[in-house]
Parts: structure tokens; C-alpha cells; sequence
């Protein structure tokens, strides 16, 4: 079987919500990632066998396809097809799974994995807000699922409670990782270590105004980030420990990697950056929901014949400070090697587009410090999780 290799990684900036990326329509912020990796790639558009790219809220402006409607957007030929997925979260991790997947079948030779989410112009919950606003539509929980999981709302935001709880975090444990997220992004933003992944775009806002200088910073890093601020934050339940503060933040994103096999490599004449090691996904409980990451790691290092110290890196998106931490104690995992230029919480989670956000950071931070192997996983709504195995080349 042939092999998997990432030729070029790309992301925006993150942006806040109503922020320097919101004046974007989506279809138009992806097509620029889908650009990026062909200009890194020094790629011709026509060889570009598919898109595959992630986004949860497929709705507005973001529906009908919004990878084939990216694709129209871009330099690339009408003949490169494109297919949206959905797995959540992760999402666009499972659109690099896809890709690496058809090249090492042979069926494709060079497959773009890609994620969008706009969260300011396509709000999260909106297919199914509007949907029954609208009266077209009951809730997703069928009566099925009702009967399976009886007085049960499926809840994120209760799921980080109850991993709190369960692997006996305190709120000032959820206050000191949040704020070690913004320092290690301050960190990395000030030493340079986010130019070479990132695509500086014109800040352009919802409202209309269009500024002239790039956006080339993610604009979620709180600068001025204290302990005491972050505790200062209201919590989300009266009892808890989960403020927003110690949240991965809304952000608008879009990111890309291109994925090839050993002919692809010879088509595009290029040196591979890093090759796919490793791929695996597995459902989990939907009710604390946030805890496969824990099972998936150990899965993806059995099946890989590696273990926890053979890895260097690690991406373990922050959707909640409870997740990577949970993880952490878990895994056994050196805290020292986790989301080393910072996570979710400081720098944002723009749903489908985070699972190749993280993997371009993964693969610029390991040539960066000159790691072999770097793992990434995330918590995924229903109770999945993706890992890959990415080894530095």
C-alpha cells in the first residue's frame, strides 16, 4: 500500500467572533486556504484530484456543499470535485483521514484537506435552531435515541463538568491551564513561530468595514491574560467549575493540507514535509461525550506499536480545560510537549476547520523543534474521537 505525505499546511489567523475574518463570507475564506497549499505545493490547480473538507454548521452561507462552492471560489478548474464531511469537531481531521486514505489506495494521487466554519455569520446550533424555529423539523434526538438514552439531553458543556468531576479538577486547576493556553500563544505569536503556518488575509468585518492591513494574528490570544481574571469569569452553571473562560473560543477559521501519495510526490517534483504514521477514529459515550480522546490514544498507540514517550508533540484540542487535562492524567503524557504554541482556549476552535488547524500546527511546530512524531486527537459531539500520527520528514 502506498504511502500518505503532507506536502503543504496552511491556516488563517483565527478570528473572533464579529472580528477581523467575520466580513468573509465562507465559501470566499476557504477557497483562499485551497489556494495557499496549491502556491506552497507549487502545485498546477489541474492536478488536484478532490477536496475533502470539514464544517459542522452546514447551513446559509455554509450549505450546499460549501467544498465544491470553495472550490468555484478558488483558482481551481472545474474539474476538481470537492465533498463536504461532518464529524463534528472533528471534522476536518476526518477529511485528512479521507484524503490520506485515497492516496494510499491509489485511487487519487493529490487530495486537499481542508475545513471552514464562519462561527459570526453561522452561528453554532443554527441548522438545528433555525430548523425548528422554522416548524420543518423535531429535535435531532429521535424517539429511538430518546428510548436508548431516556431523560437525557446530550450536552457538551455538561460533559466538561462531569470529566471535572470525574478526574477531580478544581476550578483553579481549569484557571491555571487556561491561562498556561494564552501564555504558551503570546509565546509563540512574539518568537515568530506562526508565520510560516499562517495566511495573512485582509481584515474585513461583518459590518462592512474592510481595513488595510492583514490579519496575521489570532485575534482570541488575550494578551493580558490573569489568573484572576479568567476566575473572574461568570460561571456557565451555578455549582460548576466551567466558565467560558477556560472554553475554547468561537472563532471564524479555514485551513488546508495537501495530502499525496509517492506518485503524487513525483507529479509535484516536492520534498514532503511529513508523513501520516498513523489513522483511527472510535465512538465513545455520548453522555459525557468529551472523554474518547483518552480511549482513542491508547487505541491508535496499540494498533501503531508506540508508546506514550515515543511521541513529541501533542495536539489535544482544548475545547474545555477539563478534556486535555483529563488526558494528560490519563495518558501519562509530558504536560511540556502539550499544544506547545498554545490550544483552543487562547486561539480558537472554528469546529470543522480546527482537525487541520491543529495538524498544521503540528507539522510547522515539529520541523520547529525538531520532533519525529506528533499526535493529535479531539473530542468530537455524539462521543468520537480521531487520532493521527504524523512522523516529521
Amino acid at each position: 500500500m502506498a504511502e500518505a505525505y503532507i506536502v503543504a499546511a496552511t491556516r488563517t489567523a483565527g478570528g473572533r467572533r464579529g472580528g477581523r475574518l467575520s466580513g468573509w463570507h465562507a465559501t470566499d475564506l476557504a477557497a483562499e486556504v485551497l489556494n495557499d497549499v496549491v502556491d506552497k505545493a507549487k502545485a498546477d490547480p489541474k492536478l488536484i484530484d478532490d477536496v475533502i473538507m470539514g464544517c459542522v454548521s452546514q447551513i446559509g452561507e455554509q450549505a450546499t456543499n460549501v467544498a465544491r462552492n470553495a472550490v468555484l471560489a478558488s483558482k481551481l478548474p472545474e474539474s476538481v470535485p470537492g465533498t463536504s464531511i461532518d464529524r463534528q469537531c472533528g471534522s476536518s481531521q476526518q477529511a485528512a483521514h479521507f484524503a490520506a486514505q485515497a492516496v494510499m489506495s491509489g485511487f487519487q494521487d493529490i487530495v486537499i484537506a481542508s475545513g471552514v466554519e464562519s462561527m459570526s455569520r453561522t452561528p453554532m446550533f443554527s441548522p438545528v435552531a433555525l430548523a425548528q424555529k422554522a416548524g420543518i423539523a423535531e429535535h435531532y434526538m429521535g424517539p429511538k435515541i430518546k428510548e436508548r438514552y431516556p431523560d437525557i439531553e446530550f450536552s457538551q458543556f455538561m460533559g466538561a463538568e462531569m470529566i471535572a468531576k470525574k478526574y477531580g479538577q478544581s476550578a483553579d486547576d481549569l484557571h491555571r491551564f487556561a491561562l498556561g493556553s494564552h501564555k504558551r500563544a503570546i509565546a509563540a505569536t512574539e518568537a515568530g513561530r506562526f508565520d510560516k503556518e499562517i495566511l495573512p488575509l485582509q481584515a474585513r468585518f461583518q459590518d462592512g468595514t474592510v481595513l488595510d492591513e492583514m490579519h496575521r494574528v489570532d485575534e482570541g490570544i488575550r494578551f493580558d491574560a490573569t489568573l484572576e481574571g479568567i476566575a473572574g469569569v461568570k460561571l456557565l452553571q451555578e455549582g460548576g467549575v466551567i466558565n467560558a473562560a477556560v472554553a475554547s473560543q468561537i472563532c471564524d477559521g479555514a485551513t488546508a493540507v495537501m495530502i499525496v501519495n509517492e506518485k503524487g510526490l513525483k507529479k509535484l517534483g516536492v520534498e514532503p514535509l511529513a508523513r501520516i504514521h498513523h489513522m483511527s477514529v472510535i465512538g465513545h459515550d455520548p453522555v459525557i461525550m468529551l472523554e474518547a480522546p483518552i480511549p482513542a490514544t491508547r487505541q491508535a498507540l496499540e494498533k501503531s506499536g508506540m508508546s506514550i514517550n515515543d511521541i513529541d508533540l501533542f495536539e489535544v484540542n482544548e475545547a474545555f480545560a477539563p478534556v486535555p487535562l483529563a488526558w494528560l492524567k490519563e495518558t501519562g503524557a509530558d504536560p511540556d510537549r502539550l499544544n506547545v504554541n498554545g490550544g483552543a482556549i487562547a486561539l480558537g476552535h472554528p469546529l470543522g476547520a480546527s482537525g487541520t488547524k491543529l495538524m498544521t500546527t503540528l507539522v510547522h511546530a515539529l520541523h520547529d523543534r525538531g520532533g519525529r512524531y506528533g499526535l493529535q486527537t479531539m473530542c468530537e459531539g455524539g462521543g468520537m474521537a480521531n487520532v493521527t500520527i504524523i512522523e516529521r520528514l
